[in-house]
């Protein structure tokens, strides 16, 4: 089970309707919103229980529950071929997002957000050495992360030869010499985007298998972005030429 916090990501998972749900807890005093209202009219139309809580019970939880909390079952984690399939269910060429060893939830937060924002059909992360969907990624995504298809993987690298065989191109980002700009690359087919860790950016096994290695330019006087933003900027551009065809 885990508990849900953040009256956003409370409202999306209510609403994707993919978790089995226990219990809401709604902190006494709560200030009332248009968002929580909408939670407890959803919560009273699904049946689910509700109590009030003392604010204390709910903050050991987290400082940022903003007066509730929902008790859940984990995060459905889906197989590769579900991504594949919503996309073909959509007349569209599949749009990917696969994250090497990510270890902020807040990071892969904003990149989930970002990533519905644009369109992308599912996200693909490993088992090991990388942040899962918690609830502060829930938390941190808006709520984003509940419609999202997030498949876990146990091998990158043999993953990644499987979307190839599908003829779907790999695109690395990532900051090096051979690298080419982003604004002169060709990213409208069936692409997945790489983006790796904070630290090391993507390991260079998986480096050596894309297709494109692409890179934001940069005019500033620090090496790169945080791998948050630099993802955002990608996904748009990916984003804009697939709808734009330029």
């Amino acid at each position: 089970m885990e508990r849900l916090y953040g009256r956003h990501a409370v409202l999306e998972c209510l609403r994707a309707g993919r978790r089995k749900i226990t219990r809401l807890l709604v902190a006494e005093g709560a200030h009332h919103s248009a968002t929580l209202n909408d939670i407890l009219d959803l919560t009273n139309d699904l049946h689910v229980r509700m109590e009030t809580s003392p604010r204390r019970v709910l903050e050991a939880f987290s400082d940022h529950t903003h007066g509730v909390v929902l008790e859940v079952s984990d995060y459905p984690y889906t197989p590769l071929g579900d991504i594949l399939t919503l996309a073909t269910s959509r007349g569209e060429r599949p749009f990917l997002l696969i994250l090497d060893t990510l270890q902020d939830p807040q990071n892969f937060g904003n990149l989930i957000r970002t990533a519905d924002a644009v369109g992308v059909h599912g996200i693909i992360i490993p088992v090991r050495r990388s942040v899962a969907v918690t609830p502060a990624v829930s938390n941190a995504s808006s709520g984003a992360v509940e419609h999202m298809l997030v498949a876990r993987v146990v091998n990158l690298a043999r993953t990644v030869d499987e979307l190839k065989k599908a003829d779907i191109w790999i695109a690395a980002l990532q900051s090096d010499p051979r690298a080419s700009s982003i604004y002169q690359s060709d990213l409208r087919g069936a692409l997945a985007l790489m983006i790796g860790n904070e630290g090391e950016g993507i390991s260079r096994l998986l480096r050596e298998k894309a297709d494109l290695l692409i890179s934001l330019p940069m005019r500033g006087h620090v090496e790169s972005l945080n791998a948050s933003v630099a993802g955002s900027v990608a996904l748009y551009e990916v984003q804009r030429q697939r709808t734009s065809g330029v």
